[in-house]
């Protein structure tokens, strides 16, 4: 079990590299309307593009701009991975093993995939909503400045409730369960290797 973890945090850790700076871009552009309502400032600054983003944060701050809650994206992704990839595993183990494949059938993993990242996006939810907290680069006035993940989790606590660190909880789960299930039954049925004509799509 603890290798499965290993691999699934290692996993996690990979991909902080490509998701940290498109997130960081996919909050401001989702955010930068409510900022410009807030201030009362000229609509034009909403509607800049991610490439223009980008180039501003790069201007600004560097590099290191876009990885902006890195740390936060980190510890959301390596907790999320090292929770769900031995969870899957074991609750596709449980399906009944066909004699030809040696594997449980592929409705079976489909729902695995689901159930397994309903429950570990469910529990990551907190850290999905400290790292979002930490990355919302555009504030409006009277906006809390978050910072750590510690001091973000803190301070969410104390001017919000725990309530908060749940907040879009069943939006994530609406949106990562589907995605791991379709994944795992895509990687079952061997779509890839199929299209690049090395076998046979055979489902059970």
């Amino acid at each position: 079990m603890y290798k499965q973890i290993l691999a699934g945090a290692s996993a996690g850790m990979c991909q902080i590299v490509v998701t940290t700076p498109m997130e960081l871009l996919k909050i401001a552009q989702q955010d930068s309307g409510r900022v410009v309502a807030m201030s009362h400032t000229s609509s034009s600054s909403s509607s800049k593009s991610a490439t223009k983003l980008a180039l501003d944060l790069l201007k600004k701050k560097g590099i290191s701009g876009l990885y902006q809650g890195g740390t936060a994206t980190l510890v959301r992704d390596v907790s999320f991975s090292a929770m769900y990839f031995p969870l899957f595993a074991y609750i596709n183990s449980m399906g009944d093993i066909d004699p030809e494949t040696k594997k449980p059938p592929f409705y079976h993993t489909f729902g695995s995939g689901i159930l397994a990242g309903s429950i570990a996006s469910y529990i990551a939810t907190p850290l999905d909503v400290i790292k979002t907290r930490i990355q919302t680069t555009t504030k409006a006035p009277g906006d809390l400045q978050y910072n750590g993940v510690i001091e973000s989790f803190f301070k969410i606590l104390k001017h919000e409730s725990p309530a908060a660190l749940f907040k879009g909880a069943v939006a994530r789960v609406c949106v990562v369960a589907p995605l791991f299930g379709i994944a795992q039954m895509f990687y079952f049925l061997g779509v890839a290797e199929t299209i690049m004509g090395l076998k046979a799509i055979q489902p059970t």
